[in-house]
């Protein structure tokens, strides 16, 4: 499919989108979903999703209110969230473990007109329920209160079918909150439309058939397993395994072994986590058919080693909370080591520079600018941001890449990361993966400091990855190939050798505790 083949301009539902290819295939006896407690159908999902639909249009929710779901991976997620898509209203999850303020500040400027949270949490969240700005319906999952509205109350009279809203392509769907690591979360509004290419990857690159198990090692309020496993997997008429609670090693291990997943989508830090816990070296593994990575780049090393211990290449890939979907890819018949892939056909991605400059020539680091028809329509509730991302049907993402004369693409880092060293721009990205180039080094990140004098200098910090390692001879070694790789004014200034990079509970860097670490080790002046 080509980009110019994903418009849509008829009426349309992205909560029956999503199953009715299954559906009108036959699959309805098939399992849809597979969590901790049910195995459920795909046609035991959409009488399901049409009861909480039903549940919710008699608690008066209104087409494109908001319902906010604050729930653990599950069947009755995926139901309530294509019921509330299947009258109109906006589907939101969130992280349930995300500190209050994020989440007071969440649920206020969502105006969220229905929460569902699980029973576990009811006392947590009467401590911010004074706080929440405007009227709301509180819904229980799993709880037995008579004085609450629970998941079984609502669903007690309410019946199987339901005539999905006829909504316009570009009505709200759903929004997706990034995770807030610059600042408060901020919401992509993506609408019904979003959903018609979410399982293009899957079904055109990755060769998805029906039947087929997928396991996604993130949670749903993240867009890439959201996409790529609740929306594509389903359309595609796979399997999805749900987690309950947050996923370990081991007990992604437990899954694994117990459910014999197809595909295996996780990000790079977890892959890193599976093995250096021997998890991968169960003999499973090897039974897994393709195995994705995204999130952060993938360093060639990680590749070498999970392809030795499970005899499965790592088909990376890269994708925003903004697009929903990844847009550039490596798969089984495409894949080049160290890069991040090729361009799908139902993109098309363009290089500037810093000042908007296009960019044509190979092995020219630029900022990527986006045209695919799932990216976001906005931001919500923040004009400033919009206004700068977005230009017509064209995206900033914020991201630096460049692209070789073959067409394949190399991840650079972020645009608001970059540093001016020397009056030129360096990405942290490309010296950190030269870094995580070196067998022995687990993890690399680079962060800015200031010379007595006033000039941005690099600093680069690196966590071994095996106890014992001599920190003078790693530091050589990654000074070496550093030297060896990169241009002089792209050498750190200094390397730290630390015995771990702090990370957030989602495996990303949090380079402002290595900024703190370097202001509270700086000499007195």
């Amino acid at each position: 499919m080509t980009l110019q083949q994903t418009y849509i301009e008829s009426a349309m539902n992205a909560g029956d989108e999503i199953l009715s290819p299954a559906l009108s295939q036959g699959l309805g006896e098939a399992t849809a979903i597979i969590d901790e407690f049910e195995v459920v159908s795909f046609a035991q999902l959409d009488a399901r999703a049409n009861q909480y639909g039903n549940g919710l249009k008699a608690q008066g929710l209104l087409p494109e209110e908001r319902v906010l779901f604050l729930l653990e991976d599950s069947a009755d997620l995926v139901a309530a969230y294509l019921g509330a898509m299947r009258i109109g209203a906006v589907a939101i999850t969130y992280n349930r473990m995300a500190v209050e303020r994020d989440l007071l500040f969440v649920i206020n400027e969502s105006r969220a007109r229905v929460l569902f949270i699980e029973s576990d949490y009811v006392e947590a969240f009467q401590r911010l329920a004074p706080s929440v700005t405007h009227p709301f319906k509180l819904i229980i999952r799993n709880g037995d209160s008579e004085e609450q509205l629970t998941t079984k109350a609502l669903l007690r009279n309410s019946t199987t079918e339901l005539q999905a809203e006829a909504m316009s392509p570009d009505d709200m769907a759903f929004w997706i909150y990034t995770s807030g690591t610059t600042g408060k979360p901020k919401a992509a509004v993506h609408l019904h439309h979003d959903v018609i290419v979410s399982d293009l990857h899957l079904r055109e690159n990755l060769k998805v058939q029906a039947g087929e198990k997928i396991l996604c090692t993130s949670k749903l309020f993240f867009a890439y397993p959201l996409a790529h496993g609740f929306f594509a997997g389903l359309r595609c008429g796979a399997t999805l395994i749900l987690f309950n609670g947050w996923p370990t090693p081991d007990r992604t291990g437990q899954l694994v072994e117990k459910y014999r997943p197809d595909l295996l989508f996780s990000v790079p830090t977890f892959y890193r986590k599976l093995l250096s816990d021997g998890i991968a070296d169960h003999a499973t593994f090897r039974n897994i058919r393709c195995c994705v990575s995204a999130g952060e780049q993938l360093p060639e090393p990680l590749y070498d080693d999970w392809l030795a211990v499970t005899g499965n290449k790592i088909y990376q890939g890269i994708g925003t909370t903004e697009t929903l979907i990844l847009f550039i890819v490596n798969t089984p018949e495409a894949h080049k080591r160290g890069a991040t892939g090729r361009v799908v056909p139902w993109a098309e991605v363009r290089l500037t520079t810093q000042e908007g400059e296009p960019i044509n020539s190979v092995d020219t680091p630029g900022v990527a600018w986006l045209r695919m028809p799932s990216v976001c329509d906005r931001y919500w509730n923040r004009q400033d941001m919009t206004r700068h991302a977005f230009n017509g049907v064209w995206y900033r993402t914020g991201d630096i890449f460049s692209f070789d004369s073959e067409g394949w693409w190399y991840h650079q880092g972020r645009a608001d990361h970059m540093l001016k060293i020397s009056g030129q721009w360096v990405s942290p990205g490309e010296i950190e993966c030269c870094a995580l180039s070196l067998s022995d080094v687990a993890e690399a990140a680079v962060v800015e400091a200031s010379s007595k004098a006033g000039q941005t200098e690099i600093i680069l910090f690196v966590e071994p990855r095996h106890t014992g390692v001599d920190p003078t001879l790693l530091t050589q070694q990654v000074q070496g190939i550093l030297k060896k790789q990169l241009a002089h004014f792209k050498c750190p200034k200094a390397v730290r050798v630390i015995d771990e990079v702090p990370k957030t509970a989602t495996g990303k860097i949090q380079k402002f505790k290595l900024q703190q670490m370097l202001e509270e080790t700086a000499p007195a002046a």
